[in-house]
């Protein structure tokens, strides 16, 4: 009788390891594969097209700019089993099809947009949403805006008028910045608090590009970008640019593994 309770106990604290181990919530990071793209209202390519070259990457979440109305986002959704979507209702410089868009595998919620005015043309707009992904919050922002100096154009809006109303830990923004890293407009979102991705992963954009993807020779270096906040203590370990043999837009996609600590106490930012 006494073996068989010590053989109860020992399959008892196995199975509780078990579960432990097995289950997400124990684990003490978050991985989140994302991606940005800019896909000139899908002039070049079709829904179905951009979801299948975005199959290979797994991702958990996508922010699309210059997208089509309606039911574009979805489209690619449908194809990535990614079912979640939200459309932005500015479109840049009120041109036609040229919204902000969010695609996620989980449900999407606190959706919104902020309409940016500055310097070059207007209106410019970030939309942004919250998710939860292996049982944490995240909040996502995917924009479009143009190019300006450190405190005239839309990412100084971005930086002093949105960004710090930020009531989440963990932030992504995504986007066509048409700024480069460097530049003083760039400067001013990561003094914000924000990091590129590009940082982490050691690659010197410098000898890159992500427009002109379909006219090289007349490139502007890269100009789309993946930032997360440091408070949040995450670093990107995988990403870059996705180079195709055949564009399917005048960007390049580009696509990026961030890791989060579960748990934020005591998180340092990266140096």
């Amino acid at each position: 009788m006494r073996n068989l309770k010590v053989l109860s106990i020992v399959f008892l604290f196995c199975c509780v390891v078990g579960v432990n181990l097995a289950c997400p919530v124990h684990d003490k990071s978050i991985t989140v594969r994302v991606a940005s793209y800019n896909i000139e209202f899908s002039k070049s390519a079709t829904p179905e097209q951009i979801g299948d070259m975005f199959k290979p990457y797994q991702l958990d979440i996508i922010g699309f700019n210059e997208a089509p109305d309606g039911d574009w986002t979805a489209r690619v959704g449908k194809v990535l089993g990614m079912k979640y979507s939200f459309v932005g209702k500015i479109s840049s410089a009120n041109h036609k099809d040229k919204y902000k868009t969010i695609l996620s595998r989980t449900p999407l919620e606190n959706t919104e947009e902020h309409k940016l005015t500055g310097h070059g043309w207007n209106p410019a707009s970030v939309v942004r949403a919250t998710t939860q992904i292996q049982g944490v919050s995240f909040a996502f922002l995917s924009l479009h805006i143009c190019k300006s100096g450190a405190s005239d154009g839309h990412a100084y809006s971005l930086a002093t008028k949105v960004l710090p109303k930020e009531t989440m830990a963990r932030v992504i923004v995504v986007g066509d910045y048409n700024n480069k890293i460097g530049d003083a407009a760039m400067k001013t979102v990561e003094g914000a608090g924000f990091r590129p991705i590009w940082s982490d992963l050691k690659i010197d954009v410098s000898k890159e590009f992500t427009y002109n993807a379909q006219n090289p020779e007349k490139n502007h270096g890269v100009i789309d970008h993946i930032l997360y906040h440091t408070l949040a203590g995450a670093k990107a370990t995988d990403g870059g640019l996705i180079e195709l043999e055949t564009p399917l837009s005048d960007h390049k996609p580009i696509w990026a593994q961030i890791v989060f600590p579960r748990d934020l106490e005591g998180v340092q930012e990266p140096q």
